[in-house]
């Protein structure tokens, strides 16, 4: 049983994507926040700010460790986020003396933003994929049929005659720009988040700024003053994912209505009807649409998250969570319907 249409067993053959829901799964996050603490003791062992034995043995116990996920789960319940239980677990694993230095200098919010972030990138990774192959589908439609006709439609009426690559640019050109955008903002998404207690990363003194910069570069990611109360990147990448959908929403209400017409299409692999055998309904069509619109509805959520209250906010915090990872699967979502709907494209124009 579920309450999201992602993971439905049913609907999410329709509306999940299984590699973007890889990304949000009990055992990446887990993994992701582990390469955070590691990657955190080997970062202050370098700059002696632990002892290097102590590293040492933190990555060794991090190596063989397997979290007890019920305690995980009565640890969230109780504490509001994952990570103090996480942390004993970890410490109880490394024991004494080395155990101290476990987590050393860090507070929860660092570990679960960096492991949203990490987990962000390869998802990230397989929303540009799919980006890419829905480009270079489009492109092959007007190598085929771009130099054929049909009626152009303005407001909903006639206008005049077209080739179908007048059309099908309206559908490829967003795209490619979405490619462009991303390539911008990933630089502001996909950085470490280290801030300590309240963002000012007390414990480490005048080595903080060494040892956040060893953490960036041992996880991949660029080095930044902590955002702990600053979500504007993700509430950007957030609007990318809407822009993305929003233009594959487009071409979804395009191909339906030109499926209502049906001289302009000939499309395969129609949805069918149990009480209409005759019927072909554009099912990947309408869920394009569809998804555009739940991430232009989840889009001012995560506008709302924007609002911490001063250095650090549950409730903001929390609302992302609620948000942000559907917005991510409904957009591979969405990449993955619109490719397999234009493999289903059999004739344009005439």
């Amino acid at each position: 049983m579920t309450v999201s249409p992602f993971d439905h067993p049913l609907l999410s053959g329709l509306l999940g994507d299984e590699e973007a829901a890889r990304h949000f799964s009990l055992e990446a996050d887990i993994d992701a926040m582990l390469t955070f603490e590691r990657a955190l003791a080997e970062a202050e062992a370098e700059h002696g700010v632990i002892p290097r034995d102590a590293a040492a043995a933190i990555v060794k116990a991090l190596a063989a460790f397997r979290p007890d996920t019920a305690k995980l789960r009565a640890g969230v319940a109780r504490d509001g986020v994952v990570v103090p239980e996480l942390v004993g677990q970890v410490k109880a694993a490394v024991g004494a003396p080395h155990d101290a230095y476990v987590h050393f200098g860090a507070t929860s919010q660092d570990v679960i933003d960096t492991s949203l972030v990490l987990r962000l990138r390869q998802a990230s990774d397989h929303i540009g994929l799919l980006l890419g192959e829905n480009v270079a589908r489009l492109t092959g439609l007007e190598l085929e049929f771009g130099e054929r006709q049909f009626m152009a439609m303005t407001r909903m009426q006639p206008a005049i005659p077209i080739t179908v690559t007048n059309r099908t640019a309206s559908w490829r050109a967003p795209l490619e720009r979405h490619q462009e955008r991303f390539g911008e903002l990933s630089s502001r998404l996909l950085v470490v988040q280290f801030g300590g207690a309240a963002g000012t990363l007390e414990k480490l003194g005048d080595k903080a700024t060494a040892v956040r910069s060893a953490l960036a570069a041992k996880l991949g990611l660029a080095d930044a003053p902590q955002w702990h109360s600053q979500r504007d990147a993700l509430a950007e990448f957030a609007g990318w994912l809407s822009l993305v959908t929003g233009g594959l929403g487009k071409f979804g209400q395009d191909i339906a209505l030109m499926a209502e017409v049906g001289s302009d299409i000939k499309l395969s692999g129609g949805g069918g009807s149990s009480a209409m055998s005759h019927k072909q309904n554009p099912v990947k069509a309408e869920a394009l649409v569809a998804l555009a619109r739940f991430n232009a509805v989840q889009l001012s959520g995560m506008h709302q998250a924007l609002v911490h209250e001063q250095e650090r906010s549950g409730a903001a915090w929390t609302l992302e969570w609620l948000i942000l990872p559907q917005m991510v699967v409904a957009t591979a979502a969405a990449l993955r319907l619109a490719a397999e709907l234009t493999a289903q494209i059999e004739s344009l124009g005439h």
